[in-house]
């Protein structure tokens, strides 16, 4: 596969990708190199990527416990302390290997330990391969308040090998399915319809469908690197999958959802939504929610929930002046940015996302 040029920085794939990893460590001049792990990634990732890895450099491997909850300011004050005990230095070299939480984390870290040292991410997870690969978004959460405290800083270079993969779960494979689906009904509908008959989808060609929803997130974020407009359009689904996802993850009495899992709900409800502004007909948007139907389990909601999940939206980072922004679809494989939603139609949404 050809590397992906993004912005100032380039994707590679499979085994193309550590032939110009151990190409880039020969020819740099690195003091040190630090891999950052979760403990999931440690047991069951490094010793599928240590064998790669031809350098001379003395190497590092820093763990933190793998989970949502420990992505926060606590967690990298640890890796910070650790990196200065280890002597890490401004030559250093950090190296990403996860999922979303350890290239977002790590990626944090690194951007901010000696004011910024260098870093390359290894994405292990579905999600993190066509999601966290492109765009340069590091940070961690406030509380349960997802990504509040972050920096836009990009990596030397993306290695996506999708022989991780063979160590996900279902749910978690499902969970990265959710950003695909997304790429296709703000972007390519096409691509979204080669997922409508899962039944006779072709996992052989799994690699490709990777592929391209780096190509399309990369051509967005290309656009507008810092989000000031189209980079938004990625935000489908976030508005209010965010906000459950937040809601689930601090409530005691909830089986905390994946991400992907609460994205896929707030594609259902902002699909519902655009649908009542008509942007959609009533066609797109059974066939919208019937898939994501057929893929994820159903989440129950009580009338507190959804009012506690509401409250949470006033924290979304997309918020602008006040306003809770959304990303609607216009049409399956195209955008709007910057909609105002009701309330109402948000309480709707629920509605018949329970029916």
């Amino acid at each position: 596969m050809q590397s992906i040029q993004a912005n100032n920085y380039l994707v590679h794939f499979n085994e193309k990708g550590y032939e110009k990893l151990n190409s880039f460590l020969n020819e740099s001049k690195y003091s040190n190199l630090f891999i950052i792990v979760d403990s999931n990634t440690n047991e069951f990732c490094l010793n599928k990527f240590l064998p790669y890895l031809s350098t001379d450099l003395t190497i590092e491997i820093i763990e933190f416990e793998a989970g949502e909850p420990n992505k926060n300011i606590e967690t990298c004050v640890e890796l910070w302390n650790v990196l200065t005990e280890l002597g890490g230095d401004r030559k250093s070299l950090v190296i990403n290997l996860g999922g979303g939480v350890v290239t977002d984390l790590g990626g944090f870290v690194a951007s901010t330990f000696k004011r910024g040292v260098d870093f390359i991410n290894i994405p292990t997870t579905l999600l993190s391969m066509v999601d966290a690969s492109v765009g340069g978004k590091t940070g961690v959460d406030l509380g349960n308040l997802k990504n509040q405290i972050g920096v836009i800083n990009v990596p030397k270079m993306v290695l996506i090998d999708t022989q991780y993969l063979d160590t996900l779960s279902k749910k978690e494979m499902r969970s990265g399915l959710a950003e695909m689906l997304k790429h296709g009904l703000i972007f390519d509908k096409k691509y979204w319809e080669k997922f409508l008959d899962l039944k006779a989808f072709d996992f052989a060609d799994f690699d490709e469908l990777i592929y391209r929803s780096v190509e399309i997130k990369n051509e967005i974020v290309l656009q507008d690197p810092t989000e000031k407009n189209i980079r938004k359009a990625l935000n489908f689904g976030h508005t209010l999958g965010h906000a459950i996802e937040s809601y689930f993850l601090e409530n005691d009495t909830k089986t905390s959802l994946l991400h992907g899992e609460a994205i896929a709900i707030g594609m259902i409800l902002e699909s519902y939504i655009s649908l009542k502004k008509d942007l959609i007909n009533m066609a797109e948007y059974n066939q919208i929610k019937q898939a994501i139907k057929t893929i994820y389990d159903d989440v129950v909601f009580d009338k507190k929930d959804i009012e506690l999940i509401v409250e949470l939206l006033i924290h979304d980072k997309k918020n602008e002046y006040g306003n809770i922004q959304f990303a609607l679809i216009d049409g399956i494989g195209k955008i709007l940015i910057n909609q105002s939603v009701e309330n109402e139609f948000i309480l709707k949404a629920f509605e018949d996302y329970k029916s």
